[in-house]
């Protein structure tokens, strides 16, 4: 015999009822849970009626909870969180040993991919979820461990784990340009130059990086603009300009001959890339592993 059946109140109204009662409001909790005030007030009445006592006692469109309301709804948040601890436990063990990696996706595609065998080779029992975005990670609504972006993009409280170099210079087709001495800056005015744009910008773009050298971009320079960091670096590779080439991306490109560096003059960026961990998270071997292996391969072509 289904004793729960006959003795449990109607279910579909226990989470509008937690919530009323929680927030003492049958508004908020309707905001909470994104149905309409109407629809909690009349599970909370079919509740009262399905118990035969009053929850709440209504009172110039406020609510207020009677002293059976009060230890009915000690009671099922008890139950449902319980419920929701369980949920969360049930999910979570398929993947413990998954970690969530948070990437743009220029470091990516041309960065980690290439590299990624070689965790897998060292930790072959953890699970590595890749998952990219060209947005700070303050705007990444989804779940990650670590995060790897451009320094002084906005980070929020995620804790900031190590920094990392880079190094900053033109690169170009050697069917655009393929000199056999580095040309000077002079010389690259009249190419055509590619520029990423982003928001927030990013850390270094064409005018920044001229500025080093005490030149400027001329106001008539060619030029061709894309939003994505890849489809400018794959233009440079079909031969439509200079772009602004980062060594972790554009090092395997040049050491296939796709690319070259037509100048000689670079920019050498101390802190370029930073690491996060996600705020809140707690300590998990699989993640200290990643964060590990990370590091390290920052640090050993840095």
């Amino acid at each position: 015999m289904n004793l729960l059946g006959k003795t449990l109140p109607p279910l579909a109204s226990l989470l509008p009822f937690e919530a009323a009662a929680r927030l003492e409001s049958f508004s908020k909790a309707a905001e909470e849970l994104h149905i309409t005030q109407a629809a909690v007030s009349r599970q909370i009445r079919g509740l009262e009626d399905n118990l035969g006592v009053k929850l709440f006692i209504r009172r110039n469109r406020a609510v207020f909870l009677t002293q059976e309301g009060r230890e009915l709804g000690r009671v099922v948040s008890l139950a449902l969180q319980s419920i929701s601890d369980g949920a969360a436990n049930l999910r979570a063990s398929p993947q413990r040993n998954r970690v969530v990696l948070l990437c743009q996706l220029c470091e990516a595609f041309y960065w980690l991919m290439p590299r990624l065998s070689t965790f897998h080779q060292q930790y072959p029992q953890i699970e590595i979820q890749v998952v990219t975005c060209t947005r700070p990670i303050t705007q990444f609504d989804g779940h990650f461990d670590v995060a790897l972006q451009s320094t002084r993009r906005a980070s929020g409280a995620h804790r900031l784990m190590f920094t990392a170099s880079d190094e900053v210079f033109p690169v170009c087709s050697p069917a655009y340009l393929c000199p056999q001495q580095p040309l000077s800056l002079a010389e690259l005015q009249p190419c055509t130059f590619l520029h990423h744009s982003s928001e927030p910008p990013h850390l270094m773009e064409w005018n920044e990086w001229l500025q080093v050298f005490g030149r400027v971009l001329a106001r008539d320079a060619r030029s061709a603009t894309f939003d994505s960091y890849p489809l400018m670096l794959q233009a440079a590779v079909e031969g439509h300009g200079v772009a602004m080439g980062w060594r972790r991306t554009a090092s395997r490109l040049i050491e296939s001959g796709a690319l070259v560096r037509p100048c000689a003059e670079s920019v050498f960026l101390p802190e370029a890339i930073s690491v996060y961990r996600q705020q809140g998270a707690g300590s998990r071997d699989e993640v200290e592993a990643l964060l590990a292996w990370l590091q390290a391969q920052l640090h050993s072509d840095g």
